[in-house]
């Protein structure tokens, strides 16, 4: 049976831009005319997709499959791991949750995956030309090596030869790389067929002294120094949004509030896109400010989440805000948090069942926890407020149950109402609300309109024509950094 060659990619460090790398590499070797999947067996993400089948997998792997141009699948990430506090996650295995798990009790249990994580590899390997596999953390974890299912240990499994990458924009890039390789048992050395070195500003000459005795030490040929890239790339599977603001000088200033167990913050790249708009995240009343919009993103763990809300005082400076007449957007679990109140009767939250807690109270609400989790994918049109109009095209992914007495913020396509809308106050689970472009111009056009500007000629991309723009970027940067012949040469031997 054909069964495609494969490239892996694993770092020094979380953060390293193993992401990043993948998708260029998916990219690329679609601008050359294979077929290419990614694959990353396990992924500890909050970003999360529902693919057409209905099945959850990492959002990364979503990325470097568009880049790719090949349909989501969830064999591409058949474990993903959900933080839901400090020291356990929900396992979700080919799309389906498993449990919720303490940390301890999911390494004894990973070990039992390994033959679902083979036959998807395998499968994917049997449609495709070749594979593009992310690692995770670092290979030189020497504590969690014995049993490792994503690193070398998956490298082993299905024979990749590896890039290492460095990054230098942290410094020390040179420590970095040595030391992981000189940690690593010898068999695992001699995956390792290129270093890289990410992330770098600046002339590349200055480098050039010290990549021969890196070689020289490591026994491993430098492929490549790579420029730190700023693309618009929906961000990799990182526990926390990054923090840097869309330019301030932007005349509509949207303030996501950064919950601590924030979830599919991807959800609000397009606003960042739109040349009006300004995004910004904030933690604390005082950062908070006078924002034309307010946004409560989707969350891990709700009702944790809403007790920091209250605790920290932004709750009560959205309301505030809110009676002012500033329109306030919760999406998921922002949704959720906006109602009259949130009852978990089983303790799926993660708390004592039976536990009950008062929302925001701006929207005609009520959300009952359950086990059950939905998973779907959906279309539909807006109905309130300034979205009204805009044809949606999402997905939901949320534990529980919301009734609404009041207005519906939208219509599916099936003829259902879906989530709540009051005045000024918008709720909905549909994450993935503005990737259409249509939500995203109708209300900045309607806040621009408030503020006495003129958006006319401002209407951005669609989301997707707008990310297969950066990936074009972002692989034409990596081409010309990286010996893409030696590339090719390691996937052949």
């Amino acid at each position: 049976m054909r069964r495609a060659r494969c490239i892996m990619v694993q770092g020094t460090m979380s953060g390293a831009g193993k992401s990043l790398l993948c998708t260029a590499l998916c990219r690329i070797f679609r601008q050359d005319g294979l077929r290419c999947a990614p694959f990353k067996s396990q992924n500890m993400a909050l970003n999360s997709y529902v693919t057409r089948q209905g099945l959850e997998m990492g959002r990364a792997q979503v990325v470097q499959a568009q880049a790719a141009g090949a349909e989501p699948d969830v064999r591409m990430n058949p474990i993903l791991l959900k933080p839901c506090s400090d020291v356990g996650s929900q396992v979700i295995v080919h799309g389906e949750v498993r449990g919720q798990m303490p940390a301890v009790q999911y390494f004894r249990y990973k070990k039992q995956l390994v033959p679902e994580i083979l036959a998807a590899y395998d499968s994917l390997a049997a449609e495709y030309d070749v594979i593009v596999i992310e690692g995770a953390g670092s290979p030189a974890e020497i504590n969690l090596k014995a049993d490792d299912i994503v690193n070398m240990g998956l490298a082993r499994m299905v024979d990749a030869p590896v890039l290492l990458a460095g990054d230098i924009d942290r410094g020390g890039v040179f420590a970095q790389l040595y030391g992981t390789v000189a940690l690593l048992d010898p068999d695992e050395r001699a995956r390792i067929k290129g270093l890289v070195i990410n992330k770098f500003r600046g002339d590349p000459a200055i480098l050039r002294p010290g990549l021969a005795p890196l070689e020289e030490k490591t026994g491993v040929p430098v492929l490549g120094v790579v420029p730190y890239v700023r693309v618009q790339i929906d961000d990799e599977d990182s526990l926390a949004p990054r923090l840097d603001q869309t330019e301030a000088c932007r005349p509509i200033d949207a303030a996501v509030v950064r919950l601590p167990r924030i979830s599919n913050f991807t959800d609000f790249a397009p606003l960042e896109q739109h040349p009006l708009v300004g995004v910004r995240y904030v933690d604390r009343p005082e950062a908070l400010g006078l924002p034309d919009l307010v946004i409560l993103p989707g969350t891990k763990s709700t009702l944790d989440d809403l007790r920091w809300l209250r605790g920290s005082g932004l709750e009560a400076a959205i309301l505030k805000l809110a009676a002012a007449g500033v329109p306030v957007l919760g999406i998921c679990g922002g949704y959720q948090m906006l109602g009259r109140s949130l009852s978990d009767p089983d303790g799926v939250e993660g708390g004592k069942p039976g536990a009950v807690c008062r929302g925001l109270g701006l929207l005609p609400a009520e959300t009952v926890f359950c086990a059950q989790k939905t998973r779907t994918r959906v279309q539909g049109t807006a109905l309130a407020g300034p979205f009204a109009g805009a044809a949606l095209d999402g997905y939901e992914i949320h534990m529980g149950a919301t009734r609404v007495e009041g207005a519906a913020f939208c219509r599916l396509s099936d003829g259902r109402a879906e989530g709540c809308a009051a005045g000024n106050v918008f709720g909905t689970y549909l994450h993935g609300l503005f990737d259409t472009g249509e939500a995203t111009a109708r209300l900045a056009d309607a806040l621009c309109r408030q503020k006495g500007l003129d958006p006319a000629g401002t209407a951005p991309l669609s989301h997707e024509a707008f990310q297969q723009q950066e990936f074009d970027k972002l692989a034409a940067a990596v081409r010309g950094a990286l010996d893409m012949d030696a590339v090719y040469r390691m996937m052949e031997d």
